[in-house]
């Protein structure tokens, strides 16, 4: 390992050289452009904003507003892009001051864009890209998928990464021990599977259900006619004998829920019955007839023979079909709790796999277990494989091509001649195919693997700008748009000088979005953008939500993902993910927002009318749960996360000791809207409650599980409140309205989002023109996300980086 690293490492050599010789700005016409500006800030912002006692501490009368100064390198832009975003979102000056008329707002933003624009001109500044960035969990899960062919979940392999700026990508500067050590043990168990190793025996996964997971309708995935149960995908990494077991939920008293009659099981692989079970109620050691508690289900195991590959294993119920249960109470869409919505039918709680296994016990490897034909060994050893007839020189051969793919480069002889000790050790203590396992295991901990490395060379000493190496612009793009590593064709491209031309990464940008792989901008920059990874770790109080599981939380995700998804393959504009008379609804979530006629559990897009209150992601349960505390709503929470990600002004961070609203006080019988006006009479939160407050009260008729309602108890829903830019609101409707009516802002937000994720960086101050040419240019396609992604893989931020730096 030690070899394996210090080779990698070594190979990083850059040169940092300094570019000047900068052009000065036409200081005339920008002193008369000053000049109104200064007039502009001493008319309706010095107020507030003066030495003494600034608001924000942000104060402008001793703001420096001399033309020279743009002349200069040095100067940091943070201030004046500040400055620049406050007008054009109209926050600055607030609704409750003199505000300027349209006319003025316009005349002074296209002042400051001018000379801000002109002066990136001057002095280009890309940002720094980190030299060498670690692979996030998601980001090697899928890159192994595409090197190997073969699917795993890297949760099983590697810790969670941290989130910064909104995004996992960007604290993947450092290695930690931990990551060190499960890599390596990552890498043996996916080499051992994707080559179809023996290993030193069975191995096995136990995959469990949530505890509040529903089981009484039907499955996405599984087939039509079935209740409950799983559906797996897995990895059968060698044909042979497999033994299933299953086990049953049970409540905290061991008793297996539900199981008051004869039930039916069924094993299935690649949707075809292999094996059946059934379960019922056993007669008790004293007689009576009831539920055993410890061994109703010690028999649902079974062994079965699969063939090696990758394989769907579903476990499911029969449907039977039985008169409603009468009940003295409104029936409930969750049925997992004994107390308040206990289950009527048995569901799965774990099922276990383990082998290949010997036909004589479960301990020992099956005689007739072999690693077959699969799509990971096709992709390791090519299709014409003769363990026969290969030599030595074949397996040097495979692993150019893995290393190459892997390392997302040419291979060097270097490279090579360390994989083939790792083939030989292997070959010589256990055949061919095991000295392949030990060659792959070290191209997968194998720095150029594990790290997205940049090796920051200028050719042209002087140059302001350099560009960024063509097999690093084709990483820097495969892991924006599919969270993976280059295929072969952009390789390719990258290899014969062209990735670097206009009109060719245009056409990969395309090629690439209509690619399955493009699904991972849903499943890891819109999950993150739109927080739809907080929902796993939220749970409602069931007191006040007694319909709430983990079916509806899903069913969450699932409407705000396919809705994103449907504007990037359809190439769509971005505002319609607010402005939306459509969205993606199964039964379960269409009963749960009230709207009749959507049956089954597969999604499908629904156009829905103005009485349902549903259509873009501010209507989604995702959105309005993940910005709710697990009793009420949060105006609050709801109201920040729309100037963040909507408007893309967050309120700042609280003060210091600032304590939380208390709910157990004299007020706790008030609406909402009562509670945080008492807590805005401290002034220390009345500046950002002032911000946030007025835009979630527009949301506040959906409750924190985000169904419609009209009253908070016995009280009136008052869902006024207003914009930033002083836009009076009603209701949500009001709300979508106030955001299309400008769609340059939220398109500003969206795209300050995609450069972080692409980039993994925080956006700075240098980027503000960037982002504005690319709105300025995605407005003549109406604001298409296709156009946002392909403005930003045209950028400088994206394919420069500027030296000493």
């Amino acid at each position: 390992m030690n070899k394996l690293n210090s080779t990698a490492i070594t190979t990083l050599v850059w040169v940092c050289t300094l570019a000047s010789t900068p052009t000065s700005i036409a200081a005339d016409s920008q002193m008369e452009r000053l000049g109104e500006f200064k007039d502009f800030v001493a008319t309706y912002c010095l107020d507030c904003h003066s030495s003494g006692d600034a608001e924000g501490e942000f104060d402008l009368e001793a703001f420096d507003f001399s033309a020279d100064q743009f002349s200069r390198e040095e100067l940091q832009t943070d201030r004046w892009e500040k400055i620049l975003r406050r007008i054009d979102t109209r926050q600055m000056p607030p609704p409750t001051s003199d505000r300027p008329a349209e006319s003025e707002y316009e005349q002074v933003s296209s002042t400051l864009r001018s000379i801000l624009d002109q002066r990136y001109k001057e002095f280009p500044r890309p940002g720094r890209v980190g030299a060498i960035r670690r692979l996030t969990r998601l980001e090697y899960q899928y890159s192994v998928r595409d090197l190997l062919g073969i699917a795993v979940d890297a949760s099983d392999y590697l810790p969670k990464d941290e989130s910064s700026h909104g995004f996992d990508n960007i604290t993947v500067e450092e290695l930690s021990p931990t990551h060190l050590n499960r890599y390596l043990s990552a890498a043996q168990g996916i080499s051992r599977a994707a080559v179809g190793g023996s290993g030193n025996g069975p191995v096995g996964v136990t995959i469990r259900q949530p505890a509040d997971r529903s089981q009484e309708t039907h499955v996405s995935g599984l087939p039509f006619g079935t209740r409950g149960g799983v559906l797996i995908q897995h990895h059968f990494h060698q044909t042979g004998d497999y033994a299933i077991e299953l086990k049953l939920t049970r409540d905290r008293d061991e008793k297996v829920e539900g199981l008051e009659r004869k039930h039916h099981i069924d094993v299935l692989v690649d949707r075809n019955r292999v094996h059946r079970f059934t379960v019922q109620p056993l007669k008790g050691q004293h007689g009576w007839s009831g539920n055993d508690y410890t061994h109703a289900d010690s028999h649902l195991r079974t062994r079965i023979h699969i063939d090696a590959g990758a394989r769907s294993v579903g476990v499911t119920f029969p449907k039977t079909f039985s008169s409603l249960a009468e009940q003295k109470r409104q029936p409930f869409d969750a049925n997992f709790n004994r107390h308040r919505h206990p289950r009527r039918t048995p569901a799965i709680y774990q099922v276990s796999i383990v082998g290949p296994l010997d036909t004589d016990g479960p301990d020992t490897p099956s005689e007739s277990a072999g690693p077959g034909k699969t799509a990971s060994r096709d992709r390791i050893f090519g299709s014409h494989y003769d363990p026969e007839t290969v030599t030595r020189g074949d397996a040097k051969l495979m692993l150019q091509r893995l290393a190459r793919r892997a390392y997302r480069r040419p291979v060097s002889d270097t490279d090579i001649d360390l994989l083939m000790e790792f083939f030989d050790q292997g070959n010589r203590e256990a055949g061919f195919e095991a000295g392949i396992e030990l060659a792959v295991t070290a191209i997968l901990v194998n720095p150029n693997f594990l790290f997205r490395i940049e090796q920051r060379i200028a050719d042209d000493a002087d140059a302001r700008l350099a560009d960024v190496d063509n097999y690093e612009l084709a990483s820097r793009l495969s892991y924006f748009l599919w969270s993976s590593l280059p295929d072969e064709r952009l390789l390719d491209l990258a290899e014969q000088g062209l990735l670097q031309h206009d009109d060719t990464l245009q056409a990969e940008v395309q090629r690439m979005l209509s690619d399955e792989r493009s699904r991972a901008l849903v499943d890891n920059f819109a999950a993150q953008w739109l927080y739809l990874r907080n929902l796993d770790s939220i749970t409602p109080d069931l007191r006040l939500f007694p319909d709430f599981d983990d079916n509806l939380r899903q069913a969450f995700a699932q409407e705000t993902k396919l809705l994103f998804h449907d504007v990037l393959r359809n190439n769509r504009s971005i505002l319609d993910l607010i402005g939306s008379n459509e969205t993606y609804l199964n039964e379960r979530l269409a009963t749960h927002y009230g709207i009749a006629g959507v049956a089954g559990s597969e999604f499908r897009l629904v156009k829905v009318s103005p009485a349902s209150h549903r259509g873009g992601i501010l209507r989604h349960g995702s959105i309005l749960m993940v910005t709710s505390y697990a009793t009420r709503t949060s105006p609050t929470i709801r109201g920040n996360w729309v100037l963040e990600n909507v408007i893309g002004t967050p309120a700042p961070p609280p003060p210091p000791n600032v304590p939380n609203l208390k709910e157990n006080t004299a007020i706790q019988f008030a609406s909402v809207r009562e509670r945080l006006a008492a807590h805005r009479a401290n002034p220390a939160c009345a500046a950002c409650h002032d911000l946030m407050d007025p835009v979630g009260f527009a949301l506040e008729n959906f409750d924190a599980v985000g169904r419609w309602r009209e009253f908070e108890d016995t009280l009136a829903i008052d869902s006024s409140g207003y914009l930033p830019d002083g836009t009076e609101l009603e209701s949500v409707d009001q709300l979508e309205a106030g955001v299309l009516a400008r769609p340059e802002i939220f398109a500003h937000t969206v795209t300050e989002k995609l450069i972080t994720y692409a980039l993994g960086r925080a956006v700075q101050s240098d980027d503000g023109p960037t982002i504005r040419r690319i709105v300025d240019a995605a407005a003549d396609e109406h604001y298409t996300l296709s156009s946002l992604i392909t403005g930003i893989v045209l950028s400088d931020p994206f394919r420069k980086w500027r030296p000493n730096e």
